[in-house]
């Protein structure tokens, strides 16, 4: 219970100190002239800190990590407390009962048979958030942030769309899309259009992340999983060709192509 109560004075002390910061007249310079979008990039990077801290399990860092991200969210607050927006009372108030709305079957008395039903009356819960905030016609794909990862935009935006039944029922017809826009890169290719090499490269991006959405793997998982491997695998053989008196920049392609796949055998 102790631990609870020191809750309010530190969340206090926190938006205190932001408001110091950003007073026009003995503020910090540096954030006093900041905005939400100075910030913002800031704001994402702490939370792929977080992230990060996380996949390490480094708890002691997590901690950290996310006072920094708390703090982007203070610092948000405050800027637009200047403006005379919102504050940072009515941020945790909107999320709160946002959370209360969603969880019907803890709050309430609505009861869910299975975990599908509870997660279709959680997405029928947000289409309806942004229809009420929108004042344009409702699209299936609306409320997707432009500024996510872009592989992990796609899969949401292709999620959206098969939730309405603009998908395929099964792999083989995605299999196949693949394998078309693979061959329309190489069409593009051999034209030597960079604009539309970057055009086909972005569609079999897609498909890509298309297939990986079937085949229930997220991709932005399995390419920064797939990067950790070529990194350990990289590493591996600067090292084994400097142990053998040698140095990468200097190797033939036969020679890397000999110690990749050695670094394949030892590198899983």
């Amino acid at each position: 219970m102790s631990k609870e109560k020191s809750l309010l004075p530190h969340t206090i002390a926190l938006l205190d100190v932001m408001a110091k910061l950003r007073d026009p007249d003995s503020g910090c310079p540096w954030d006093i002239e900041q905005s939400f979008e100075t910030i913002a990039p800031y704001t994402i990077e702490e939370a792929y800190e977080v992230a990060d801290a996380i996949e390490r399990k480094d708890t002691q860092a997590l901690r950290e990590e996310l006072g920094d991200l708390l703090l982007q969210v203070v610092f948000h607050a405050q800027m637009a407390k200047d403006q005379d927006l919102f504050e940072f009372e009515d941020v945790a108030q909107v999320i709160s009962q946002k959370m209360i709305d969603r969880h019907p079957h803890v709050f309430g008395d609505t009861t869910f048979e299975t975990v599908e039903q509870q997660k279709a009356h959680w997405e029928s819960l947000k289409q309806q958030e942004r229809e009420q905030k929108s004042s344009h016609s409702v699209s299936a794909i609306d409320g997707v942030a432009l500024a996510l990862p872009a592989l992990t935009r796609a899969e949401k935006i292709q999620k959206r769309a098969a939730r309405v039944g603009f998908d395929w029922d099964e792999l083989t017809p995605v299999l196949e899309k693949l394998d078309e826009e693979l061959n329309e890169l190489w069409q593009a290719a051999s034209s030597q259009d960079e604009e539309a090499i970057a055009d086909e490269l972005g569609d079999l991006l897609f498909s890509v992340t298309n297939v990986a959405r079937h085949m229930k793997v997220d991709p932005e998982l399995a390419l920064k999983k797939a990067t950790a491997k070529f990194e350990a695998r990289f590493r591996y053989i600067e090292k084994a060709i400097q142990s053998d008196g040698g140095e990468l920049s200097e190797a033939c392609a036969e020679t890397m192509d000999r110690y990749w796949r050695r670094a394949k055998v030892e590198v899983s």
